[in-house]
């Protein structure tokens, strides 16, 4: 018998909110159908509202059915895959469900793509469809001829307006020139109404959920080169059914949520649109981030959920005008990305009264696997419990086969049946991830007495960035590309809100001169901005094994070591400080109010924050929409 089936240990089950089932009874539905239930139960009930304009659910699904329809009227067939790139928006939202009950795969494509990642993806999935948005259409323009897209449907931000904001809009960027001006043939490129000049209504039945591809998710691999992970309507049904029996608790009253974390990132379609969908809750897009705009909906759609990730969440608290706005409408954040630091936790606790839930997730789980419990222990640190009818264990990291004992550190390996079914075209690299039966998440992890899960490090080279997985290869290549660059490597460097930022080493070529503002600009035209390095260190030369790998991990060592002796200063600083002041000064500031002394200093702390670590939705948007465009659009200046 191989060990890894031997009988599993689950003592997170003992520790799951008493309504919280250990196994449940799946449905075996198609993804449309979440929105037909939906449809049919709260009709009324506003699915989305942005700016003036409220998309019931009664209408969204009349308008998904109509877009299919016009879809198979454009030639999209059952099993096509049709690309999405937009940021959140209504449009995002019909088109999502209108592919889907077209029988169609989806492809969400991210706005901030560039030339090679965004050529790689089309080519891989081989779409022929794509719905876009018209500030996307300059970079697409450049890569027509490169791209096998037969039809391109364009939409624009005032097409989710009602009168008078769509005009208003309309007027303002062609008065500023910033009206992008797409060249509609309705043959090849045509506009939105396009795909609704028929009245005809259209849902293709799913016979097989498991075995039937829903959505092509890209991701990325050790290579970085990025992969389409294949989910199944089921897959992904099945972890909106586990994250509605996690979550029983919150079912029961009518939600709005935060629709800020983008929809073309696993993470954000799950949670601000699948999950928001079956509960018949509301959910309030922003196509991008930015921190008053933010603030604003909060007080004027009072959401009660807030899915986020912490860079986000402390973004907020540094505002200087955070004392304005009331957050106590916040009920529940479910946090992911990265683990949120305790003090920052805490305050943001304070402020707005918000439980904050972590949890743990990755594209080929659809995406959540853990999630601290809404009602018993949050464990600080922890991404919390496996899901109903998820199995976790930790197992050796040389063979991947040996079961290790509590507390050892080891991979985490998942089993369940939101686990994909494998990646597109690529058999090789399926069998080395998913073995009997097995999802190896290449992450390095513990588990405790009480089945709570920690992830220590990541076995692969991958960097995350407030979220988003980067890939050190592929930045490597780029600045190999430069004509000074004699070797180059990118590390993930530890950071305390965003849980890394990219750092590069360069050795430039003998007798070059060569900056740091080269680098980036180098970068910037190569590479998304989430992409492009924070830090560039220049060497004379890298760490390397004796067959002249470089050493990737020695470096990264160097800075964590950097780190610990920064630490370390400041806390002897600190030390010699307080033991220099008189001991009743001393006893008094300890026994006053240390809490609040703490909550005053973390703002000063990480005040480079809001400049330099700019939450990742920030960036989700940038290439997809411009300031002006936006701006045109709110009432209150309010806008993933």
């Amino acid at each position: 018998m191989n060990e890894q089936d031997l009988p599993l240990e689950r003592p997170w089950l003992d520790n799951y909110d008493p309504e919280v089932p250990a196994n449940l009874k799946y449905k075996n539905i198609s993804i449309p159908t979440l929105l037909d239930e939906a449809a049919e139960k709260t009709p009324k009930r506003n699915a989305a509202i942005f700016k003036n304009y409220k998309l019931t659910y009664k209408k969204l699904h009349t308008l998904a059915e109509r877009f299919a329809a016009n879809l198979r009227e454009q030639g999209v067939k059952p099993g096509d895959r049709v690309s999405i790139m937009m940021p959140n928006l209504p449009q995002t939202i019909i088109a999502f469900w209108g592919v889907l009950k077209a029988g169609g795969i989806v492809v969400m494509t991210n706005p901030l793509y560039m030339e090679k990642e965004l050529v790689h993806q089309i080519h891989d999935c081989g779409a022929k469809h794509m719905i876009t948005l018209d500030l996307v259409w300059p970079k697409i323009k450049k890569l027509r001829k490169k791209l096998p897209i037969e039809k391109y449907f364009v939409t624009r931000v005032s097409d989710a307006l009602c009168f008078p904001l769509n005009t208003i809009f309309t007027l303002k960027n062609k008065w500023q020139k910033t009206h992008i001006n797409v060249p509609y043939d309705n043959k090849s490129v045509l506009p939105w109404k396009a795909l609704f000049e028929s009245k005809e209504q259209l849902s293709v039945p799913i016979k097989d959920p498991k075995n039937s591809i829903a959505l092509l998710q890209y991701t990325g691999g050790t290579t970085g080169i990025s992969k389409g992970v294949m989910l199944s309507h089921a897959n992904i049904t099945a972890n909106v059914e586990q994250c509605y029996a996690m979550l029983s608790g919150i079912s029961e009253e009518h939600h709005t949520f935060l629709g800020l974390l983008p929809y073309f990132h696993v993470f954000g379609l799950t949670v601000s649109m699948l999950f928001p969908c079956a509960l018949g809750a509301t959910v309030i897009p922003f196509p991008r981030y930015v921190p008053k705009d933010v603030l604003d909906g909060i007080k004027k759609y009072k959401p009660t959920i807030f899915p986020g990730a912490p860079s986000v969440y402390i973004s907020l608290m540094q505002q200087k005008t955070l004392s304005q706005y009331d957050l106590s409408c916040i009920k529940y954040c479910i946090s992911g990305s990265s683990p949120m630091p305790v003090e920052q936790m805490r305050q943001f606790k304070k402020i707005t009264g918000a439980q904050l839930l972590e949890g743990f997730g990755l594209t080929e789980a659809s995406p959540v696997t853990h999630l601290n419990p809404l009602m018993g222990v949050s464990k600080n640190g922890s991404i919390g419990l496996p899901f109903p009818d998820t199995e976790a264990r930790i197992v050796d990291m040389e063979v991947g086969s040996v079961p290790l004992p509590t507390g050892k550190i080891g991979e985490l390996v998942i089993r369940g049946p939101q686990v994909m079914m494998g990646y597109w075209n690529r058999p090789d690299e399926t069998a080395s991830t998913l073995r009997n039966g097995w999802l190896y998440t290449g992450d390095i992890a513990t588990m405790d007495e009480e089945g709570y899960f920690y992830i220590v490090d990541r076995k692969k080279d991958m960097i995350i960035v407030a979220g988003y997985n980067v890939y050190p290869r592929e930045i490597d290549e780029v600045l190999y590309e430069h004509p000074k660059v004699q070797e180059a490597v990118t590390v993930g460097v530890p950071h305390k809100t965003r849980g890394e930022i990219i750092k590069v080493y360069i050795v430039p070529k003998v007798g070059e001169e060569l900056t740091k503002s080269e680098i980036l600009s180098h970068c910037r035209e190569k590479l998304a901005n989430y992409k492009v390095p924070k830090q560039v260190e220049f060497r004379d030369e890298l760490p390397k094994t004796i067959v002249g790998k470089v050493l990737r991990r020695a470096l990264r060592n160097e800075e964590e070591k950097k780190q610990d002796s920064k630490k370390a200063a400041s806390k002897a600083e600190a030390s010699a400080e307080a033991a220099s002041q008189p001991a009743p000064n001393q006893v008094a500031a300890e026994t006053t109010a240390p809490e609040q002394t703490k909550a005053e200093t973390a703002p000063q702390q990480d005040q480079q924050i809001q400049a330099d670590d700019a939450p990742v939705t920030a960036e989700t948007v940038t290439a997809a929409t411009n300031d002006t465009a936006v701006e045109a659009t709110a009432e209150t200046k309010t806008v993933q």
